[in-house]
């Protein structure tokens, strides 16, 4: 019932006004992220928010920085170089100023980057980082990272939100913040750009608040907003169920892991042939179909395709025949494990959101075929299995394998984790593949992950922003909006 009221309440809205397609005679644009309120949270002492992480991209940007694209452009450095053998990056700082009006140092930047990495950093970028050996500050403009292997996904790691160069009295943009707070809490972020000419500026503004997804898309449909950010599978059939302008909910083809990692040694969870079954059962298709998501299909392993210096995995010689082929020897397989009898009752770790809802179902139905009955948990109570809906921050395969450790899950293969190790001081690139790809293989065999799908992103979009992309790293900057990608 709550969930119809939503709705309609959001069509009723979605009939007041074109919503994303009427024009404005001002210039601002108005950007809402889905959730809490932005914030200059420092990324060492707690992971920010996703809209945190908005502002921190546009107002701490770090040495270099994601453009709409998900490219890597210039951020507080200027220019940049690479050793031959990938192991020295060398960022030439530009010549700018902290907002207090001091100057910025390459050794102030230097011991930012150290800290926000240290080992009691809550930076949850940290551990991409493992090979990184040191941060020198060479000159008073010139700082060194070097490696001890090589990482040519580096510059992807040091664009991310979560390494923004700031302190306490905030960064170097590109935008300033104008206006602490706003009559409804946005933040006036503004920016000056050089004309062509060199002797004109212009200027860029936008206000940039959070909302809840039901506010955020009523104030778009209502033209009160010119692009939210932040959608997830959470809260799609929010943003599906209003009629809004055409081409204005737009999809970023994210990688990363969304799926279900186990909570408990003990129990069904426990039982390597039991996380098999399970994960055997799963009609992934007809949960895929459901999100309409373009571009997204179902995945059985960890690692997905495209990523660094790895071959597309395998599907595993199950995933070949159709579900419906399957089913009479899983639920065999049940009656094995289980018995014939009562079956157990599963706990699963869920957020709450129409998009949950429909995982939910999609779970009870299919492992109800076998018997067992499933039954949703929040966050901090009992479970035998939490969801895991990350996107990577890079295009390395460590990344997916390294969050199944076993210094982050309960359940783990230490054989793994030696080939891990292995892998992150490999000094060639096809040995660090090998290795990523054994443990790869470890890991899916043991089941610590049971994978569904990648990562769903959204975004609605009015006509009047031309420089918005969607990106494999879900990051968007808020510069050039008014912009066609790449006219800058």
């Amino acid at each position: 019932m709550r969930f119809r009221n939503v709705l309609a309440a959001l069509i009723l809205a979605a009939g007041l006004g074109t919503g994303g397609c009427k024009d404005r005679d001002d210039s601002a644009m108005k950007v809402a992220v889905i959730g809490s309120v932005p914030r200059q949270a420092d990324p060492a002492i707690a992971a920010p928010t996703p809209s945190d992480s908005v502002l921190l991209a546009n107002v701490a940007q770090g040495l270099v920085r994601f453009d709409a694209n998900g490219q890597i452009e210039p951020g507080l450095a200027e220019r940049w170089n690479v050793s031959d053998d990938g192991l020295s990056y060398i960022f030439r700082i530009a010549t700018t100023q902290w907002p207090d009006g001091s100057k910025v140092t390459a050794h102030q930047v230097a011991r930012i980057l150290r800290r926000s990495i240290a080992a009691r950093s809550a930076n949850p970028v940290k551990d991409t980082l493992g090979a990184v050996a040191e941060i020198v500050p060479m000159t008073d403009r010139v700082i060194e990272i070097r490696l001890g292997a090589p990482r040519p996904n580096l510059l992807q790691l040091l664009a991310q939100p979560e390494m923004a160069i700031m302190r306490p009295s905030g960064g170097t943009g590109p935008f300033k913040v104008k206006q602490k707070r706003g009559p409804d809490g946005q933040l006036r972020l503004k920016r000056e750009l050089l004309s062509v000419d060199g002797e004109q500026t212009q200027e860029e503004e936008v206000w940039l608040s959070a909302a809840d997804t039901s506010a955020a898309i009523r104030q778009f449909a209502t033209g009160k907003l010119d692009l939210v950010l932040g959608g997830t599978f959470l809260d799609l059939p929010l943003a599906r169920a209003v009629k809004l302008p055409r081409n204005a909910l737009q999809f970023d083809p994210v990688a990363g892991l969304f799926g279900l990692v186990p909570m408990r040694a003990d129990g069904p969870a426990g039982d390597p042939e039991v996380r098999l079954l399970l994960s055997q059962v799963i009609d992934r298709d007809s949960l895929v179909a459901a999100f309409r998501v373009p571009g997204l299909s179902a995945r059985a392993t960890i690692l997905q395709a495209g990523l660094e210096g790895i071959p597309a995995p395998q599907a595993p010689a199950w995933a070949a025949a159709p579900i419906a082929d399957r089913r009479a020897a899983l639920i065999a397989e049940s009656d094995r494990l289980f018995g014939p009898d009562e079956k157990p009752l599963l706990r699963v770790q869920l957020p709450e959101g129409p998009g949950a809802d429909q995982l939910l179902a999609q779970l009870q139905r299919d492992w109800g075929l076998l018997g067992l009955k499933v039954e949703r948990v929040a966050k901090g109570q009992p479970a035998d299995f939490r969801l895991v809906d990350l996107v990577a921050p890079s295009t390395s395969p460590a990344w997916f394998l390294r969050q199944f450790r076993c210094t982050a899950t309960r359940i783990c293969s230490t054989d793994a984790d030696a080939l891990l190790d292995a892998a992150r001081a490999a000094p060639v690139a096809a040995q660090r593949a090998a290795l990523l790809t054994e443990a790869a293989h470890l890991m899916d065999d043991a089941v610590l992950f049971i994978p569904i799908t990648a990562p769903v992103r959204w975004s609605l979009v009015s006509n009047r922003v031309k420089g918005f992309a969607g990106n494999r790293f879900a990051r968007h900057t808020l510069t050039g909006l008014q912009n066609t990608p790449g006219s800058d």
